[in-house]
């Protein structure tokens, strides 16, 4: 199996597990104070490229494919998840 299609048979694992988590904020923290100074956009001058794109006819050599199938019992994967209960409901002090 490459990486990417194992990434992504991962990905919804990942997010069920972290919508699975209860979260308490005890310092819901600040915002920090930034100036910043204007500035202007560069001008540019651009000079697209001439595409032409067309299709001729060229004779190749293919394989041909029978493709057959079968049914087959398999396992596959059956995640529960119980997230934590929610000991506190009161919102956060500022």
């Amino acid at each position: 199996m490459s990486l990417r299609k194992f990434m992504l048979a991962c990905a919804p694992l990942a997010a069920l597990t972290l919508a699975a988590c209860d979260v308490d904020v005890e310092d819901p923290g600040e915002a920090p104070e930034v100036y910043v100074e204007p500035g202007r956009t560069p001008e540019v001058d651009v000079d697209p490229a001439d595409v032409d794109v067309r299709t001729e006819e060229r004779e190749l050599t293919v394989p041909e494919v029978d493709i057959r199938t079968e049914e087959r019992k398999v396992e596959v994967p059956n995640i529960d998840i119980n997230p934590p209960e929610d000991d506190e409901n009161e919102p956060i002090d500022e």
